[in-house]
């Protein structure tokens, strides 16, 4: 396994584990994270996986009075050793919970304002790209730019497009754009570049839950087409 760490300030470890998008190196992402939630070290705080590495947060202080490891080590050294005492550890066996989770989505008119553009940029219909995107099943690969934003792989590049040359300055919670290979959904208003296809009804930023993101690095994920009359009545029902 490719393994290289470097530190983030003096409170973070990087460890990635591999180069580019690719599933089966997040899932060693994913493995970390949870063998490092499972197994914390004194003075540990939070993992936050990306698509090929995983950030490790600690508490400085807390790490170098801690009972672990070498004496003499710096936290830095020590959550280092740790952590490589914990790679050495994983297997083929998934040590994480995997789910699945159904996004319901109207296409088109004002909520994909940018849903006949990706279908001229590629040669295809709008029927064409609805089906394309929505017969996949997206791997959530990490969570960022906004509160409880997925970033997703696993989308055909049929569908690919690039982001729009000027980004709005602000997109509809609920939103389901295309940039690039990449899908996602905005689960806040916030400006954005993404090319917009449609939109869910379904809420994706929970501030009231913890943790408050509805996905998780590690999710899979199925568009479902809807009808303008069912998203309606499922977002007068989460009202």
């Amino acid at each position: 396994m490719q393994v290289t760490m470097k530190p983030l300030g003096d409170s973070a470890l990087m460890v990635q584990l591999g180069e580019g998008m690719d599933p089966s190196i997040h899932a060693k992402v994913r493995n970390l994270s949870a063998l490092l939630q499972a197994q914390p070290f004194e003075g540990f705080i939070e993992t936050v996986p990306a698509y090929n590495n995983v950030t490790i947060h600690y508490n400085p202080y807390t790490v170098r009075l801690a009972r672990f490891g070498e004496e003499g080590l710096t936290s830095y050294q020590k959550v280092s050793a740790y952590t490589e005492s914990l790679i050495q550890q994983m297997g083929g066996e998934q040590s994480f919970e995997e789910r699945t989770i159904t996004i319901p989505v109207y296409y088109g008119d004002e909520f994909g304002p940018d849903l006949a553009y990706v279908a001229e940029a590629n040669g295809l219909s709008i029927e064409d790209v609805i089906r394309i995107h929505s017969e996949n099943e997206y791997l959530v690969y990490m969570i960022g730019f906004a509160p409880g934003f997925p970033f997703m792989g696993g989308m055909n590049e049929a569908i690919a497009t690039p982001r729009r040359e000027t980004p709005r300055l602000s997109i509809p919670s609920g939103s389901v754009g295309i940039a690039g290979k990449q899908t996602g959904v905005y689960p806040m208003e916030t400006p954005g570049g993404w090319q917009i296809i449609g939109r869910t009804p379904k809420k994706l930023f929970l501030p009231d839950l913890s943790p408050p993101s509805l996905l998780q690095s590690g999710d899979k994920i199925k568009f479902v087409p809807i009808t303008l009359e069912e998203y309606r009545n499922m977002e007068e029902a989460m009202e």
